[in-house]
């Protein structure tokens, strides 16, 4: 799916609107941090693949450091807030989302 929201998809996730952008922002923000693409393989074994968003949340769930670093002083606080906000921009649901406007605030 990349960056495209599930409501595009389906309109079983709810109707398409702004927040469609939000989802694809915080994919993008995602990519950012971790420097990988939310791409699918295309070998036949993906067991062992894990969701890239997932493993984000999981990191962040057990409390473990992402392991990526902005500063020379090696700050982890910051892509871990940047996980945060772009995880966020990403539920399943768009009601569920942030606005824009709010993501910006949270950035900033």
């Amino acid at each position: 799916m990349g960056y495209i929201a599930p409501e595009v998809f389906s309109r079983n996730f709810g109707h398409v609107s702004y927040k469609a952008d939000v989802y694809s922002f915080g994919m993008l923000l995602l990519e950012m941090i971790g420097g990988r693409k939310n791409t699918g393989s295309t070998t036949e074994n993906t067991t062992n693949e894990v969701y890239y968003p997932e493993w984000i949340y999981n990191l962040l769930e057990e409390g473990d450091d992402l392991g990526i670093y902005i500063r020379e002083e090696g700050d982890g606080k910051i892509p871990k807030q940047l996980a945060i906000v772009g995880l966020w921009c990403i539920q399943w649901h768009l009601v569920d989302r942030p606005s824009m406007k709010t993501v910006v605030q949270m950035l900033e």
